[in-house]
């Protein structure tokens, strides 16, 4: 963990007070009623129904905190684990969601650099593997796995590590939060629309909630548009220094300062062919080829119909995140798959599409029109979590806090951008003000690194919101090594903007500035994916 413990600004423009974050851990100890080895006689059949049980429950110590291990299975295969600490617990409880496709049990807490009462061991921890292992790339098959992925696992995961809390240390815990970042954050999301009463906070980071088309459509098309006729890449990742140099060159100092980060990239109106080569080069070390530019106007503008026109995507990668690029689509080498052609491979073939359509397909034969596009339908309401209606949320006093690269190659924040501006739509600006709070990073890639400060400390101001009634308006953002910038990032669509006078790596040298543009989300394919549905269940 983080030794830094960032800076909270609060509402009234003061700097967080460290007696506050005390203050926050002030909540009084409990320790175990029963032994850990308990646990294992605890019955969850009333949760997972007949099968579910707690398989193994040991003391252990983990980075110094004494805790009981426990694990099981809700039937009829989702795993769990749950850490209970045995001298620390401050009456909390925090759920870890789980990246990718899941398939595995990870308590790597994120977005929590420093967090006191994290650290010092104060939270029940729990996790899921959402029903099915890392290696079963055919979990799609099974309806009921595919529920298990989609919403059953965390809800009952949460369901179960509450009841084992409650038997062992003879209380509920006060209050339960959720942090989790790419699909963890498509599960927090999930969590709060289909599921308001299971947690008093939430954080969703880089959130895939736009599941059906970002994993399929998106990375479809940015795995085909730098493949040639012959299916070799196009781009090579050694090219993308040129292209992101010529990037910062336009559009650096568009917020007033250089610094390498770009703040609101959908300001930067860049043209790649201000990089293309000279028809008659020989040289082409320091720029790219015709059809390498064009490559990447494909890569930055996302899919159309190829008969309407229509955007298949709210948008692709934006300005500024091309260095992040590199083995995501754009190949490290000619011989390696990338990440998106496994990923959209993957779901093409086991979970977009109510039927599979088998083992043999391929990303070539993928119609990218909308008779596919209109195919995804269908499963929208099972695995996506773009239901803009959080109301039952807000009215029990949940909170939640959005956040995202804005140098995230994986997920575009154009996706976060519309679901901030659908939930206003939807509730009302005012409303959404009251319960949520959206945070835009410049330079950070998918859940971490980048060129920007990305580590940062959500969970401290979400337990200030939830516990203190303190609603948190900037966070401080620290580098990931000792060099690097550090400064405040504001809720959106609000900016931090250098004073022109102080160190330019101090938070304090940052004022809130208005964005340059607050550009409502066009008009695509699967505008309606933003509005309210009903959740399918399987």
């Amino acid at each position: 963990m983080s030794p830094f413990i960032p800076v909270l600004i609060l509402a009234a423009s003061a700097l967080f007070n460290p007696a506050q974050a005390a203050d926050i851990a002030a909540l009084s100890v409990v320790k175990p009623v029963v032994s850990c080895s308990t646990l294992t006689k605890v019955d969850l059949q009333d949760i997972g129904g007949k099968g579910s049980q707690v398989t193994s429950a040991t003391d252990t110590t983990i980075n110094g905190i004494a805790a009981c291990e426990v694990q099981g299975t809700l039937a009829p295969s989702i795993g769990f684990k749950v850490l209970l600490p045995t001298q620390t617990w401050t009456q909390r409880y925090l759920q870890v969601g789980c990246g990718g496709l899941c398939g595995r049990l990870s308590l790597q807490v994120g977005a929590a650099a420093g967090c006191t009462p994290l650290n010092s061991g104060g939270f029940v921890l729990a996790t899921t593997d959402m029903g099915h292992l890392f290696t079963d790339h055919h979990f799609g098959d099974d309806p009921q796995k595919r529920a298990d992925f989609a919403y059953r696992g965390v809800h009952l995961t949460a369901v179960a590590a509450k009841k084992l809390t409650a038997v062992f240390y003879g209380q509920q815990p006060i209050y339960a939060y959720f942090t989790g970042c790419s699909d963890g954050g498509r599960e927090a999301l999930m969590q709060a629309q289909r599921y308001p009463d299971d947690f008093n906070g939430i954080i969703a980071g880089a959130p895939a909630a736009n599941f059906q088309v970002q994993k399929l459509i998106f990375h479809a098309w940015q795995t085909r548009s730098n493949q040639d006729e012959q299916g070799h890449p196009i781009l090579l990742a050694s090219r993308l220094p040129i292209l992101h140099k010529a990037v910062l060159q336009q559009c650096d100092a568009l917020d007033g300062q250089v610094d390498g980060l770009i703040s609101n990239p959908r300001a930067c109106q860049f043209d790649p062919a201000t990089v293309q080569c000279e028809a008659s080069a020989t040289d082409t070390a320091n720029c790219l080829t015709e059809q390498e530019v064009t490559a990447v106007r494909r890569l930055y503008d996302g899919p159309h119909d190829p008969t309407t026109g229509e955007r298949m995507t709210i948008g692709g990668p934006l300005p500024g995140s091309e260095l992040a690029w590199a083995g995501v689509f754009v190949p490290v080498s000619a011989d390696q798959p990338t990440y998106s052609e496994v990923t959209a491979l993957e779901v093409l073939r086991n979970l977009s599409f109510e039927h599979n359509p088998g083992a043999d397909i391929k990303l070539a034969d993928l119609p990218l029109d909308r008779s596919t596009f209109d195919q995804l339908r269908a499963l929208h309401p099972l695995y996506d979590a773009t239901n803009p209606d959080l109301s039952a949320f807000a009215d029990q006093g949940g909170k939640l806090i959005v956040w995202h690269g804005w140098a995230d190659p994986y997920v575009s924040p154009l996706n976060s951008i519309a679901y901030q501006q659908a939930m206003e739509a939807q509730m009302g600006a005012s409303k959404v003000q009251s319960f949520e709070r959206f945070y835009l990073l410049p330079g950070v890639y998918h859940c971490a690194g980048g060129e920007g400060p990305s580590r940062i400390d959500l969970l401290t101001p979400m337990m200030s919101w939830v516990e203190k009634d303190q609603a948190p308006d900037a966070v401080v953002a620290m580098p990931a090594s000792s060099e690097g910038h550090a400064r405040p990032v504001f809720p959106y669509p609000d900016v931090a903007v250098y004073d022109q006078q102080g160190d330019v790596n101090s938070p304090a040298s940052y004022v809130r500035g208005k964005a340059a543009a607050d550009e409502k989300t066009p008009d695509w394919m699967g505008s309606d994916f933003f509005k309210p549905y009903e959740p399918l269940e399987q």
